[in-house]
Parts: C-alpha cells; structure tokens; sequence
C-alpha cells in the first residue's frame, strides 16, 4: 500500500498523488486524518438539501440523479445515500483489523458494511473521476450506480458517460475545482437534458469565475455566501500555509482568522437555472 507520502509542487500546494488511485481507500484516510481533512463533511448537509430542493423546485417525487465530480473512492455518495459520518468513514478505514485485508476482502466487508447502513431516499448517483482504481472500487462495494473514468479536460465525454450525464440533475463537487475546469463543466452542460443544479466547494485559493461564466453561458446563475466558508484541512507545513495566505490575498479575500488560522477554507458556489 502507498504511503501517501506528500510532496510540494511549485505552486506551494501539497498534492497527496500517491493516495488518489489506490485499489482501496485505506491509503487515502490514513493520510488525511492527521490533516481532519473534513470537507465532505459539510457536503453531506449541503447536498442532501440541494437534492430536496432540485426536486422541489420542479414539483417531482422522483430521485435526483447526481453526478459527482472527482468522486474518487465514492466518500459523497456514502455521505450522501448511507446513514455514516465522515468520521466513522475514518474509523471503518483506520480500524487495524482492516489493515491486514487484501483489497478483495475489504470489497466484501464493504459491501456489508455499506448495505446495511442504506438510506431509504437514497438516490442514484454517477461517479466521474480520471482515477479508474478508485472508481471501480466504489463501484464495486456498490456506492455508485455508474462509475466513469474519463478526464474531460484532455477528451470529450464517451457516449455512455454521456447518455449518464444526461440524467443527472445535480452537479457536486467538493474538491478538484483548478485540477479541472471550465473546459470539464462545458463538457457536462453540452451533455444535459434535464434542468442541471452545479454545487461546488472551491478552495479559496482559486478563482471560480471562469467555470461561473462557463456556467452561465448555459443558462445557470452562480452564487455565493462570501460571509460563510468551509474548512477543508489542516496545512500540512508552514510553507503551504504561506503559499494559501499569499493566494487567498491574490484572490482578494482575507485570510485573518481563517487560514491564518491553520486551514484551508472553500466557499460553496450555487449555480441554478435563471428560471427557477
């Protein structure tokens, strides 16, 4: 198994490349819980509501299919669909007695483990990352109904993920936004056959108004609490904390008592049909 051992690119980010396509999750929650890495935390309440309102809004009992971007080894969908926290997610990954199972067995226990844990409003949910290891994992223990591993920002959708993507009425992101862009979002939109809803946590380090304007360009209106943020992670060392201070100024928010603080933090973007 990976050590996930981080190294720091010229940006000043760390990257954890090692822990993002493993055979199963194990690598990626031992990393990261020293870190509290816990934005899909705060998804889990985010995305249940958005689903409830997307259906709302256009009078249907029927299930919000999602699609969720840089769904890796399926963490929102489980949120999302299972009766779990983030924080037994961490505690089922970390437990020893899973460390000595080979990635078959893990698939067995996980299929259990999950099952029984299965919301009664659970919704159908697309999983779309270039990781095909940790796709097919999440596939496997059944936390995506499909499961693509297709990078949009160097080819076009194939014609299964786009038959998928033409179902989905929700678009979920909680990280990968500046690892892909506009060019992925336009990809999707092209594909849409349904009202599509876009939510996106974005680190504060990065610009969102190019994928805004992409947005837009379909019909969605963006928006944003600028007041409120959501921490991701702790910074891994002091020079990555220097490196998000420089940016989060460079973006023209304040980093005082936020990453100053410690953390990254991330806004949640909105993006909805000018209709609704």
């Amino acid at each position: 198994m990976s050590s996930g051992r981080p190294s720091i690119t010229t940006h000043g980010k760390t990257r954890f490349d090692g822990i993002y396509n493993q055979p199963d999750p194990r690598a990626y929650f031992h990393r990261l819980a020293p870190l509290e890495y816990e934005i899909p935390h705060h998804g889990q309440e985010v995305f249940r509501r958005a689903q409830a309102d997307r259906a709302a809004a256009y009078g249907t009992d029927d299930p919000v299919t999602v699609l969720d971007l840089c769904c890796s080894y399926g963490i929102n969908a489980a949120l999302l669909n299972y009766d779990l926290t983030l924080a037994e997610l961490y505690e089922h990954y970390t437990d020893p007695e899973a460390e000595p199972l080979t990635t078959a067995e893990l698939i067995e226990v996980d299929k259990e483990f999950y099952a029984s844990r299965r919301r009664p409003d659970a919704t159908p949910v697309i999983g779309l990352d270039s990781a095909d290891q940790a796709v097919r994992y999440a596939l496997d223990v059944g936390l995506l109904d499909e499961a693509y591993a297709e990078n949009l920002e160097q080819t076009p959708p194939g014609p299964d993920l786009r038959r998928a993507v033409g179902r989905a009425g929700l678009i979920t992101v909680t990280g990968g936004i500046g690892y892909i862009t506009k060019t992925t979002f336009e990809a999707l939109l092209e594909c849409a056959e349904v009202p599509v809803w876009v939510y996106a946590f974005v680190l504060r380090t990065v610009p969102y108004h190019p994928v805004a304007a992409a947005l837009s360009a379909f019909g969605l209106e963006t928006e944003t609490d600028t007041a409120r943020t959501y921490t991701q992670r702790l910074f891994s060392d002091p020079a990555e904390q220097r490196y998000a201070i420089e940016q989060v100024r460079l973006a023209g928010h304040d980093p005082n008592g936020l990453e100053t603080a410690g953390r990254y933090h991330t806004q949640l973007y909105r993006s909805r049909p000018r209709t609704v």
